[in-house]
């Protein structure tokens, strides 16, 4: 048995075997991911805000953070006194089974139909659970009589309820994704085998990346969420899938050249994995551009999603590649690719788009771009952010008590604006914050550790213009406290979403521009690309504003959205046209002319980034099952944009703009002269290596 021969057996058994043994030690600590994610509310908040530092100085206090309900009756007609009666037995039951803050008062509306009944203790501290079980409790504590509605409602019930969702999106986020992958990957191959392989081994990413995020959480306090970890799981599926077809496609292609699975797999690693290594590394740059975000959840999704990327390709680049030559051709039945053998002969569409293209690229270019531009148009109709109590597609009972608070209650706010305050200056501070314009009532809370809390309620209802004046008004009048509660929260992630966009969004184009400089040898061809990576992003925001509120009836748009779905659709969009310009760079880098390698990249990439794109839309498409607004609208934008992105821009867009401009579309490079100035010899001395590795 000769060396080589020795070396197609040993290699990819050995690769095997390294997996199995990673398997074995990431098993046990990736079912732990979990038990570690963190969905408080300052996990999701600006690291710096006003909001985050009354929440965090909260759990310092006795009792730590408090837990704030509202009990709600309400009676059409009005209430009557034996209501009353039993709104006041429950309240009397609620107190004397838990330590609350303070005495359960109730505060009739002046229309006589509701009564409110604030409930706050700090018993279950920060711990979700324990906040979970009082909500619980209050609630089984709590019934009407007839035609009298009993609702709990306030802060800690919404969380609780939020809670509730986030505990239910890992499985069902992971079971809809791998059902998702597997009928596209079946519609793909036309394989009864084939289809398997990627599926597992993006399976095997995906139990990997949790088993590093959960090292990664103990070894250096990695925050990670909920929303993080279900955007983690789409990413992995997405991204790795996205690899795998591009690997099996040229895999397919070798195998009618080469003779030996294993020349043929080394091949097709050569021609794909630069592709393949950019394509990772712009994904995986550009998430981690979410790191110098303010905002906690953002900064935290940076390297989760990263390190999900970097295992999914080297799941693709080693372990695809053993497995598949492992097993050989028959892995391909009944489709299999005979060596020296010809593909059967059909029309290509991709062939007949980019005939068009070749046809009238002026035309084709010029259409394309009004209608991104059109379609942008449409961002003029996006809603206003997102109000806590919206971001459910179904309405929880949370929510639903803080409707009728209200409408009965119309002068004053439901629930309190939190203030902290030096101890030493709380007296004045509380008289300070009973004269601000827009509040009706202060009263003052606990102290400790050189803080006093004070609780201040305003005349307008939770989120509106009026109570966003007063918080603004009470931050302006009390120099050295810090204002919070959920109003400011959400004020505060406004003002922060917009300051990261300045900081971010620059970083993401540079960072990707420089790798697709790197990898193309070209100043062109990367800022065509990037340009209509950004132009895909304003089309699929502005098919939003077009859908969010008339059709889906989302009263408000995530703060967040613009700046992740921008990081998504720019550097998971810019995969495509690298996997197209990358082939054409190959072909003319065998002396092809410019319009022929365009045309040829398209006829041969095509169907491949057309199968990826509808892979990694349908994964973020699995986002809008979820009942999160903020997650619908995500799984949206992205999915919608990879399709503008699959279908629009790379086969038509890109592909005129390259006819266009002809060999300056390499320009600096060496392409860009003419084939007598050297581009001959260059593409000469690329064949050899290929065609020794063949030999």
């Amino acid at each position: 048995m000769g060396p080589v021969h020795k070396r197609r057996r040993v290699v990819p058994w050995a690769v095997l075997a390294l997996w199995i043994a990673v398997l074995a030690l990431a098993g046990p600590f990736a079912g732990k991911l979990g038990d570690v994610q963190r969905d408080n509310i300052v996990d999701y908040l600006p690291a710096n805000a006003d909001s985050t530092q009354v929440a965090q100085i909260q759990q310092e206090l006795p009792g730590g953070e408090s837990t704030d309900l509202v009990l709600v009756y309400h009676r059409g007609g009005g209430l009557t006194a034996a209501d009353r009666a039993v709104a006041d037995r429950q309240a009397g039951e609620i107190a004397a089974a838990h330590a609350l803050t303070g005495p359960a008062k109730g505060i009739p509306s002046r229309d006589g139909t509701t009564l409110m009944i604030p409930v706050s203790t700090t018993g279950p501290g920060s711990d979700e659970e324990a906040r979970a079980a009082f909500v619980e409790d209050v609630r089984k504590r709590v019934s009407g009589v007839e035609g009298l509605s009993v609702e709990v409602g306030g802060p800690g019930a919404l969380q609780t309820d939020m809670g509730e969702v986030f505990e239910s999106i890992d499985g069902t986020l992971m079971i809809a994704t791998v059902l998702v992958v597997a009928v596209l990957l079946i519609l793909t191959y036309r394989s009864p085998f084939l289809w398997l392989v990627p599926l597992v081994v993006v399976g095997v990413a995906a139990l990997t990346t949790r088993a590093v995020i959960y090292g990664l959480v103990q070894g250096f306090d990695l925050t990670v969420t909920s929303q993080s970890a279900g955007i983690m799981t789409v990413l992995v599926f997405g991204a790795g899938t996205d690899y795998a077809l591009l690997l099996v496609a040229r895999y397919r292609e070798e195998l009618r050249r080469v003779p030996q699975p294993y020349d043929a797999m080394r091949a097709a690693l050569r021609g794909c994995g630069p592709a393949v290594l950019a394509s990772s590394g712009t994904v995986a740059a550009g998430l981690l551009c979410l790191l110098a975000a303010d905002l906690n959840s953002a900064r935290g999704l940076g390297p989760v999603g990263a390190v999900g990327v970097v295992c999914a390709l080297a799941a693709m680049l080693t372990l695809l590649p053993a497995v598949l030559v492992l097993l050989g051709r028959r892995v391909f039945w009944p489709l299999i690719p005979a060596y020296d053998s010809e593909p059967k002969a059909r029309r290509s569409l991709f062939a007949a788009m980019g005939s068009s293209a070749g046809r009238r690229p002026v035309a084709v270019l010029a259409s394309g771009a009004a209608l991104l531009g059109a379609l942008a148009l449409g961002a003029f109709n996006l809603p206003g952010n997102l109000a806590q109590e919206d971001s459910f597609t179904d309405r929880p009972e949370s929510v639903s008590a803080m409707r009728t608070l209200a409408d009965a209650y119309p002068d004053r706010s439901s629930q309190p604006i939190s203030v902290v305050t030096p101890a030493d200056t709380a007296d004045e501070a509380l008289a300070r914050a009973r004269t601000t314009p827009g509040v009706v009532s202060a009263e003052r809370g606990r102290s400790a550790d050189g803080w006093t809390e004070l609780s201040v309620f305003g005349k307008d209802a939770p989120e509106t213009a009026g109570e966003t004046a007063t918080i603004k008004a009470l931050r302006g009048a009390l120099d050295g406290s810090y204002v919070g509660g959920p109003s400011a929260q959400q004020l505060d992630l406004e003002e922060t979403n917009s300051r990261d966009r300045m900081v971010v969004v620059p970083l993401v184009l540079v960072a990707v521009l420089l790798i697709l400089i790197a990898l193309l040898r070209s100043l062109v061809a990367p800022l065509i690309l990037v340009v209509a990576v950004v132009a895909v992003w304003g089309a699929a925001m502005g098919l939003g504003g077009l859908v969010f509120e008339p059709l889906f009836g989302f009263p408000g748009m995530d703060p967040g959205l613009p700046l992740l779905s921008f990081v998504f659709l720019v550097a998971l969009g810019v995969d495509y046209g690298i996997f197209v310009m990358h082939r054409m760079r190959e072909e003319a880098l065998s002396g092809a002319e410019p319009a022929a390698a365009a045309l040829t990249a398209l006829r041969t990439t095509g169907g491949v980034i057309a199968s990826a794109g509808i892979v990694l839309a349908a994964t973020f498409g699995v986002l809008m099952n979820l009942p999160l607004v903020p997650l619908v609208e995500m799984g949206f934008v992205v999915a919608v944009g990879v399709l503008l992105d699959t279908f629009l821009v790379r086969t038509y867009l890109v592909t005129s703009a390259s006819l266009l401009l002809g060999r300056w579309v390499w320009w600096p490079g060496a392409l860009a002269r003419p084939v007598g100035a050297g581009a001959a010899a260059v593409g000469v001395r690329q064949r050899e290596p290929e065609r020794a590795g063949r030999a």
